[in-house]
């Protein structure tokens, strides 16, 4: 998907040319508190002056002095090319969504094996997933292929084995998916599971479902945004 170079008053954006061509995880940039509204900040309450300035997070968009706003911190899901000013609090989520785009997101698109089974089926079929490069669909392959758009993605339910109730530690071994078929009200189910035969890597399959857990958290935000 084409991409273009647009700038506003946050910063430099990389952004898809067509809005219907973003990502699913991405989030829309926030309205500026206009500063008249804001004559403190609204994390320590110190009052803007000529020596005081007021700064507005990137993330959320509201005002802060320079103290309570100093972080620039990478923020992918807003398609800026470079770290831009947060708050401490938006910095510290910024922070933790970038272990996603550095990690697991790139998990999510070298793929893993599972056995998947449709529906009410009692067959399953070994299949290749993955997220495509775009980030807009789930891509499964085998003897059949599916093309699942991701924000079609209705709930995933992640299935774990190894819990005891003692407070084991468990781990991840599949799941289920639901999304609605386009065009349509009806809703569609696929159930995921690692193999346990040589030619699946359940570590990587695990893996996997952990960065798919993650992604469905960010694609929640996204929608609730």
């Amino acid at each position: 998907d084409a991409k273009k170079l647009v700038r506003s008053p946050s910063g430099l954006r990389m952004v898809p040319e067509h809005r219907a061509a973003r990502s699913p995880f991405g989030l829309d940039e926030p309205p500026w508190v206009p500063d008249k509204e804001c004559p403190r900040c609204m994390q320590c309450d110190t009052k803007f002056d000529f020596i005081t300035r007021k700064h507005h997070c990137r993330r959320c968009g509201k005002c802060f002095c320079d103290k309570c706003c100093s972080k620039k911190v990478p923020l992918p899901r807003m398609c800026f090319v470079d770290p831009v000013r947060q708050c401490a609090e938006c910095a510290l989520v910024s922070q933790k969504e970038t272990e996603f785009y550095d990690k697991q997101l790139k998990v999510l698109m070298n793929g893993a094996t599972f056995f998947v089974t449709l529906g009410t089926s009692d067959k399953s079929e070994l299949m290749v997933c993955r997220l495509s490069n775009n980030q807009r669909y789930l891509v499964l392959d085998g003897d059949s292929h599916y093309e699942i758009e991701i924000i079609q993605i209705s709930t995933v339910q992640i299935l774990t084995e190894g819990f005891t109730p003692g407070g084991g530690n468990t781990r991840a071994v599949g799941m289920i998916l639901q999304y609605k078929v386009p065009g349509s009200d009806e809703v569609m189910q696929m159930k995921f599971t690692a193999g346990e035969d040589f030619t699946c890597n359940k570590k990587l399959s695990a893996a996997w479902l952990a960065a798919m857990h993650k992604a469905t958290k960010l694609l929640y935000e996204s929608r609730d945004q």
